[in-house]
């Protein structure tokens, strides 16, 4: 008979202790923390997807550049090479996540750009999605 195993992170067993920041910011405290890894893990995706390059401090190669997609004109080869930019720099930056699917498309006539990522944190049976709505 084979079992499922499952990997439980050593974060998630002590329920008391905070991991990391959710978000938005919308707190009375100014903002609520978070106490699994998928989600600390999925504050950290939007963080890194809200980011442009060059806009963290002491770490210029960090983020995605969806807001400046705003401005440019999008087609179908250029969705593409940001897609494999976006996935290359999931892998490096969160190397616990595994992207299962990975759609952006862009109105250009309203100025706007939907991410949307499933993923799979490895050596887990923890799936997810994101869902990122940029406009001017």
């Amino acid at each position: 008979m084979a079992f499922d195993v499952k990997k439980i992170d050593p974060l998630d067993l002590q329920p008391r202790k905070a991991i990391g920041v959710s978000l938005p910011f919308s707190s009375k405290a100014v903002f609520n923390s978070t106490y699994e890894s998928k989600d600390a893990i999925k504050a950290n995706l939007i963080n890194y997807f809200l980011t442009n390059k060059g806009e963290r401090y002491l770490n210029p190669y960090f983020g995605s550049n969806l807001r400046s997609l705003l401005f440019e004109n999008i087609n179908q080869d250029s969705l593409e090479n940001i897609k494999t930019n976006i996935a290359s720099d999931v892998r490096n930056y969160f190397p616990r996540v595994v992207p299962t699917r990975l759609e952006l498309t862009s109105t250009p006539d309203s100025n706007t750009v939907n991410f949307y990522m499933s993923y799979q944190i490895s050596d887990t049976n923890i799936q997810d999605q994101l869902l990122i709505n940029i406009e001017q």
